[in-house]
């Protein structure tokens, strides 16, 4: 593994780690504001599955890449919390609506990176990436509180338009603070493939909004 290939994996997976440490976190708090046993039992079992993405990435960083976890998420932090300190859901609808629509830009990011890097860690990335039930439990409840309520819509659109435009400005922001990254896909010889994977990014947003009952 090259010098630049390895900075670029340490990168992905530190950022990815970050990402499902603090998932894992966001969704053990929304279990709190849970209107019902159910909801509640259902976001812990998924903050749980996060939990586990993290040890599995952490303990390949540690063993495999040679890298502290701790060291290797370091540069993510700020952007990370700066994102999440941005869109603060206000009630339990936000926080669903995040955690589906927000999470699953993040995801999509790190799908599109990884097919830059060696067959085992995009299999690795792949396999952390895995849905962990919480596309169908938004889409569901979501659904329910339009049908009750036709006009949380609204609200709902504008927040998932904050979240895509806070998302795409720090998947930007990470690439252009990390070289290896840029590097990495500038390395396909397609300089506009950066470009385009933000334009797929977004086109993906969309259909979840869709699946959602909103528009984006």
């Amino acid at each position: 593994m090259t010098t630049v290939d390895r900075a670029a994996v340490v990168d992905l997976l530190g950022a990815l780690a970050y990402g499902e440490l603090t998932a894992f976190e966001r969704l053990a708090v929304d279990s709190r504001l849970a209107p019902t046993l159910d909801d509640k039992t259902k976001l812990a079992g998924m903050a749980c599955k996060e939990f586990g993405h993290y040890r599995v990435l952490a303990e390949h960083l540690s063993s495999e890449v040679g890298v502290e976890p701790v060291e290797a998420m370091a540069p993510f932090v700020a952007p990370v919390d700066e994102f999440h300190d941005s869109t603060r859901p206000s009630d339990w609808l936000e926080g669903l609506v995040k955690a589906y629509v927000g999470d699953s830009i993040a995801a999509d990011f790190y799908r599109e990176i990884s097919v830059y890097l060696d067959p085992r860690t995009q299999e690795l990335v792949l396999e952390v990436l895995k849905d962990t039930g919480h596309a169908a439990f938004a889409v569901d409840r979501v659904g329910a509180a339009i049908a009750a309520d036709p006009r949380v819509s609204g609200r709902l659109a504008l927040w998932g338009r904050r979240l895509v435009g806070e998302a795409l400005t720090q998947a930007q922001r990470v690439a252009a603070d990390r070289d290896a990254l840029i590097r990495l896909v500038a390395g396909s010889g397609d300089l506009g493939e950066f470009s385009r994977m933000l334009g797929r990014m977004t086109e993906r947003h969309t259909q979840r909004m869709a699946s959602l009952g909103l528009s984006a």
